[in-house]
């Protein structure tokens, strides 16, 4: 597909929206620094996902990248001085992007599918590890390397890659800085689909629009529950479901829903 860009390019970067159909493309834009993270670009990534939550027309995102390589990490020259005075590169109020209910900020209610290419270090793991779905080119290099620089990862990766991986397999990573492929990455489940390059974008898009065409409220109350089962419980997914059930019986998406079923057609849904 044909992207969309700024130009000229700011040189800090920027973050770079569009609108397919129900699904809004996030794009990571500073290819000429493999996309190193500025704060202007976390400001505006917040902006974006909060959009994503905020516009009823958007049911999906996608999460991408210009360039070659998904990104290098932090601009430490650039984010030093914000790290040490403790200063939030993310304005507190929006959607928080690694989505591990940060104080301050709003969690993300719809699904994030994350297509990532070339080096994904650091950050980069942790953004597409916040997402609910990743796509991989097939020669991605994975690297986990905060220790090297003498930080601790504090975007989730410590909970995400112990949780996807065990901590044995996080802790091989997490501790040595080493990288791994896309086939470890696959293994150890932090990636769900592996294909060619320049295949990446179309099939996370793909799968986006297979989302976007389910029932909203639906994919919504499914992708909470199955969080909320993960961080708190079983218990505690399986207290809400009668709850969650009566808001979907009221909404005009179930009763679409069972006109469709009853016509033997594809439902239309309107996420309400």
């Amino acid at each position: 597909m044909e992207l969309l860009t700024t130009t000229p390019l700011p040189a800090h970067g920027c973050i770079e929206t569009q609108v397919v159909g129900n699904v809004l493309l996030i794009g990571i834009n500073r290819p000429a620094k493999r996309n190193g993270w500025t704060p202007e670009m976390f400001r505006q990534l917040g902006e974006a996902y909060t959009r994503l939550d905020d516009d009823p027309s958007l049911f999906v995102g996608v999460l991408h990248a210009f360039g070659d390589h998904f990104t290098a990490g932090l601009d430490m020259p650039a984010v030093q001085s914000h790290l040490e005075r403790g200063e939030k590169l993310i304005p507190e109020g929006l959607v928080e992007p690694h989505d591990f209910g940060k104080p301050g900020y709003r969690r993300r209610t719809k699904p994030v599918v994350a297509a990532v290419k070339g080096i994904c270090f650091t950050v980069g793991i942790e953004l597409m590890l916040g997402a609910d779905i990743v796509v991989a080119g097939e020669d991605c290099r994975f690297c986990q390397k905060e220790v090297q620089r003498g930080l601790m990862p504090g975007g989730g990766a410590t909970l995400r890659m112990s949780e996807r991986a065990g901590l044995g397999n996080a802790m091989l990573y997490l501790l040595t800085g080493d990288e791994f492929d896309t086939p470890t990455a696959y293994r150890l489940n932090f990636v769900q689909k592996v294909v060619p390059n320049a295949q990446v974008l179309d099939e996370a898009l793909a799968i986006a629009q297979r989302i976007a065409a389910q029932a909203p409220l639906a994919v919504t109350a499914t992708r909470l529950n199955a969080i909320k089962a993960v961080e708190e419980g079983p218990a505690a997914a399986v207290a809400e479901f009668a709850a969650v059930q009566r808001k979907i019986f009221a909404s005009e998406d179930w009763a679409e829903g069972v006109r469709s079923f009853v016509e033997k057609r594809p439902a239309v849904f309107k996420g309400r």
